[in-house]
């Protein structure tokens, strides 16, 4: 489903590469449901769509890592599928102040889910090209074979989170990117400096 309510339940293959992560999501919410109606938990669910910042691992196989440690390298960015699925993402500063309202909220929906993300949704291909301009770097993109259950869109609907959590979205994917770049460009450069 596009994009994707807090309604949808997912459409998961058991038994794929990618399925400890898709399953391990959806076993969170419903172990946290049970604690609720058996132990009367007051639990909160954030559904989070994909999130960059400052501070990600260089090497956590994210696609806005990966892209930005690759153009710095003056390596090729992968284009699984030619970059044509679509992601939305979120900068971790928005992520956090939604989390923290949901954390806060006392509504009627407090033990439903909310999505979390940005809703503007861009091709992984836009993101490789962002990248580039934002890294002034000259990585050629190079396109790689489909990856396996790869969903083709990602992008939430935040109306939820808006109208209870007066959840928005502020930073803007050109402003996130600028930041991430300057925090990979020091890690970078310190790690590659001799020890002293």
């Amino acid at each position: 489903m596009h994009p994707q309510p807090e309604s949808y339940l997912g459409n998961v293959n058991t038994l794929g590469p990618r399925a400890c992560y898709d399953e391990g999501k959806r076993i969170a919410e419903t172990l946290m449901m049970e604690y609720h109606r058996e132990h009367k938990v007051d639990v909160r669910i954030a559904r989070i769509f994909n999130t960059y910042g400052p501070r990600m691992a260089h090497d956590d196989g994210r696609v806005v890592s990966n892209f930005i440690v690759n153009a710095l390298n003056g390596e090729p960015l992968e284009l699984y599928s030619g970059g044509s699925q679509s992601r939305s993402f979120c900068y971790v500063d928005d992520l956090i102040g939604g989390l923290i309202a949901l954390m806060n909220y006392e509504g009627a929906l407090r033990h439903a889910p909310f999505n979390l993300g940005n809703p503007r949704e861009l091709t992984v291909k836009e993101l490789a090209e962002l990248v580039l301009k934002t890294t002034e770097s000259l990585s050629p993109l190079r396109v790689a074979p489909a990856q396996q259950d790869d969903p083709s869109r990602r992008c939430p609907v935040i109306e939820r989170a808006k109208s209870e959590l007066g959840f928005e979205v502020q930073t803007p994917i050109e402003a996130g990117l600028a930041k991430t770049v300057a925090y990979f460009r020091g890690v970078l450069s310190s790690s590659s400096s001799p020890s002293s």
